[in-house]
């Protein structure tokens, strides 16, 4: 009975584990994969903010060192330029997004804000992902 217990359960788990991965295929109506990116999306126990931070703080930063609270209004802002279909070029321009990673008393130099860009991607929208690390790859400096 004990090993028809077991058997059971390593059964239902291989089933949910199938059915999980079925339920986040990125497939439109007619069968084929949407546009949309089909990056790996963070784990559900990881906060998104502690897993942002941890990258951002091994970004030097020059003139000084932003506050966690700057950090961490930036990423939202950035999904948020990125699901309106925004360019990451574009996030950081001043006649666009005005979103570079910079403040009164610190700032950071294009590499590093492209850094600081792509972990809190990662880290809050992880969909757009490939698409930011492509778009700055194509710019030579990432």
């Amino acid at each position: 009975m004990r090993h028809t217990a077991t058997a059971r359960l390593a059964t239902a788990a291989a089933l949910l584990a199938v059915l999980t991965a079925c339920g986040s295929n990125d497939e439109g109506s007619d069968g084929k994969a949407s546009s949309s990116s089909s990056s790996p999306t963070a784990s559900p126990s990881v906060d998104p903010a502690t897993e942002y931070l941890t990258a951002a703080h091994t970004i030097p930063y020059a003139n000084g060192q932003p506050t966690d609270t700057e950090l961490t209004a930036l990423p939202p802002k950035w999904c948020a330029g990125l699901d309106a279909g925004h360019s990451a070029d574009w996030l950081f321009s001043s006649g666009g997004g005005g979103l570079y990673p910079n403040g009164m008393d610190w700032g950071t130099v294009k590499k590093n804000a492209y850094q600081l860009l792509v972990a809190g991607v990662q880290a809050y929208c992880p969909k757009h992902t490939d698409t930011v690390t492509e778009e700055l790859r194509a710019t030579g400096e990432y």
